[in-house]
C-alpha cells in the first residue's frame, strides 16, 4: 500500500475562493456573494477549512500527516456553516436519496425537516465536543420526509431522536467490519459445502461470540434467510443510529451534512448523480469535497473510547464492583457485552461495505488508513491473550426487539425506519452512558433507573431480574453504570 498522501505532505487549496467556482465559472448568485464578502480576509463568515484539502488523503499515513488531517476534521466539526459555505437546501430535502422539494423553502433553518443545526457540535457536545445531545437537540429522522414538504411535529410524520455521542466511534466500525466478514464468510462456506455435497447446508451464523440466527445454503446457489436474526439480509453489520441502519461513518457524515446544515457532499449530491454541482438551488456549488468528508471521518474514527472512573466519594467503589457483578447475574450483559475483540487497529476510509453515494474502497485508487495504534488513548485499550484489543463497548451491534404486551414504551415510533420494524432498536453501548443523560432513543428518560425499567421484548428478562431485586442492589447497578464515561 502506498506511504502517506501528497507526497508525504498536505497539500492546502489557495483558499476557499476557489469553492466558489463552477467548472464553467460562477453564476450570477455566486458572484453576488462574492461581491458581498471579499474573499481574502481572515474575518470572512465563512468556514476556511471548507476545501483546503485538494485531494483524498491515501495510504497509510504518518503520525503527523494524521494529526494535520484530524484538525482540520476537528474545525469543520466545531464550524457554524454559512451561506457562503453553502448552508441551507431551499430546493432540496433532506432525504438520503438526492430529492428535490416541491415547495422551494426560504428559511435557513426548520426544525422538522431541517436544516436544523449549524454545527455538527451543536448537537453532539456533551459532555464535550463529539458527545451526546440532551432532549433540546433531538433531531426528526423518517423515511417519509423525502416524499412530503411539511412543518408539522404530528410522528405521523417523523420518528424524533436524541443525538448519539461519537467516542470511540472507529473502533465501533472496525468491529462491524470483522463482524461483516465473519458472517459473510459463513455464508460463502456453507454455499460451497451445499454445491460440494449436492444437500442443503444449514449454519449458525456466530461472530465475536454474538449469535445472528441461521442460514442454510442450497444446492443451486440459493440461500434462504428467514432465520436471520438482528441483521440486514446482506449480512453487514450496521453499527450506527439508533436502528443499526448507517453502514460507516462516512456515511453518516455524507448524510448529517446534507440533513442538518444543507451542505451537499460532492460525492452524492453533485454532478456524478444528479446532473448538476448545485443541486440544493443555493447558487452555491461543490459546497462540501470528498476530502472534507474524509477530515470529518478521521477526526471521528480516532475520537477515544469511553473509560471507567470511579468517583472519589466514601463508598461508591465498593457499590460500583457490586453493580459491575450484578451487571451479569442479572442478564445484562447477554446483550451489552462488556467487551468484543478487534484484530486490526487499522482504519480505512472510505471502507468496504458503503453503496451509491457514499465513496467505498472499490471507487477510489488507494484507500486512506488511518492507524489508531499511533493513538495514545489506544495503547490503554485491554488486550486478550491473543494480542486482540478488548473493545469495552457494553453492546453486540445487533438489533433487538425492544417491546412485548406488558411493556411498549421503547416502541413509540410510527414510521418504520429502512424497513426495521419500529419497536426493533440496536443495543445501545453502554460506554459513556455515565456522561450522556438524558436516556432512549428519543431521551425521553431522566434516569438510568427508568430505561432500565423500560425494557421489554428481548430485554425482559434481564429488565424484570432488575425489577425484583433490593434496593441496595439497584443502586449497586446504577453506581457501576455511572462510572462508564467518558473523560474531558
Amino acid at each position: 500500500m502506498k506511504r502517506g498522501f501528497y507526497s508525504g505532505r498536505l497539500l492546502l487549496a489557495s483558499g476557499a475562493a476557489g469553492l466558489l467556482m463552477l467548472a464553467s465559472g460562477p453564476s450570477f448568485a455566486e458572484e453576488q456573494l462574492a461581491a458581498a464578502m471579499p474573499p481574502d480576509v481572515p474575518w470572512a463568515e465563512r468556514t476556511t477549512e471548507l476545501g483546503s484539502l485538494e485531494r483524498m488523503p491515501e495510504g497509510v499515513l504518518a503520525k503527523d500527516e494524521l494529526l494535520h488531517l484530524i484538525a482540520i476534521g476537528e474545525a469543520l466539526f466545531a464550524a457554524s456553516f454559512t451561506k457562503l459555505d453553502g448552508a441551507g437546501r431551499p430546493q432540496a430535502t433532506q432525504a438520503i436519496d438526492p430529492t428535490r422539494r416541491k415547495h422551494p423553502r426560504e428559511q435557513p433553518f426548520l426544525r422538522t425537516a431541517g436544516p436544523d443545526g449549524g454545527s455538527c457540535a451543536a448537537c453532539h457536545n456533551t459532555p464535550l465536543m463529539g458527545g451526546a445531545g440532551d432532549f433540546v437537540t433531538n433531531v426528526f429522522v423518517s423515511e417519509g420526509f423525502e416524499s412530503a414538504d411539511f412543518d408539522s411535529l404530528d410522528p405521523q410524520f417523523s420518528n424524533e431522536r436524541g443525538s448519539n455521542h461519537l467516542f470511540g466511534s472507529g473502533l465501533v466500525e472496525l468491529l462491524a467490519r470483522e463482524m461483516s466478514l465473519d458472517l459473510q464468510r459463513t455464508r460463502n462456506e456453507a454455499l460451497a459445502a451445499a454445491r460440494s455435497s449436492g444437500e442443503p447446508v444449514r449454519r449458525a451464523l456466530v461472530t465475536k461470540g454474538v449469535e445472528f440466527g441461521f442460514i442454510t445454503a442450497e444446492a443451486d446457489g440459493s440461500v434462504r434467510l428467514d432465520e436471520l436474526d438482528g441483521v440486514d439480509t446482506d449480512l453487514v453489520i450496521r453499527p450506527f443510529s439508533q436502528k443499526g441502519v448507517m453502514t460507516s461513518l462516512r456515511q453518516f457524515t455524507v448524510n448529517a451534512l446534507n440533513h442538518h446544515h444543507g451542505m451537499q457532499p460532492d460525492e452524492r449530491f453533485g454532478a456524478r448523480w444528479t446532473g448538476t454541482d448545485d443541486f440544493d438551488g443555493d447558487g452555491m456549488s461543490r459546497e462540501v469535497n470528498a476530502a472534507d468528508v474524509s477530515a470529518l471521518v478521521a477526526w471521528q474514527a480516532t475520537l477515544p473510547a469511553p473509560t471507567q472512573v470511579v468517583p472519589l466519594v466514601e463508598g461508591w467503589s465498593e457499590a460500583a464492583a457490586r453493580g459491575e457483578e450484578m451487571f451479569g447475574t442479572l442478564g445484562c450483559a447477554d446483550c451489552h457485552r462488556p467487551h468484543l475483540p478487534l484484530e486490526s487497529l487499522s482504519f480505512s476510509d472510505p471502507g468496504a461495505f458503503d453503496s451509491a453515494g457514499t465513496l467505498n474502497a472499490g471507487q477510489v485508487e488507494t484507500p486512506a488508513v488511518y492507524d489508531l495504534e499511533l493513538l495514545n488513548w489506544a495503547k490503554d485499550l485491554p488486550r486478550d491473550e491473543k494480542g486482540r484489543v478488548l473493545v469495552p463497548l457494553y453492546g453486540d451491534l445487533k438489533r433487538h426487539t425492544m417491546t412485548d404486551r406488558q411493556i411498549d414504551a421503547l416502541g413509540n415510533e410510527l414510521l418504520s425506519q429502512r424497513f426495521v420494524d419500529r419497536n426493533i432498536f440496536q443495543t445501545s453501548e453502554l460506554w459513556g452512558v455515565g456522561s450522556t443523560a438524558p436516556y432512549g432513543h428519543r431521551n425521553d428518560f431522566t434516569t438510568l433507573d427508568e430505561i432500565i425499567l423500560a425494557h421489554g421484548g428481548d430485554g425482559r428478562k434481564a429488565r424484570d431480574a432488575y425489577a425484583e431485586s433490593a434496593e441496595a442492589d439497584k443502586l449497586s447497578l446504577i453506581a457501576f453504570l455511572k462510572t462508564l464515561v467518558i473523560e474531558p
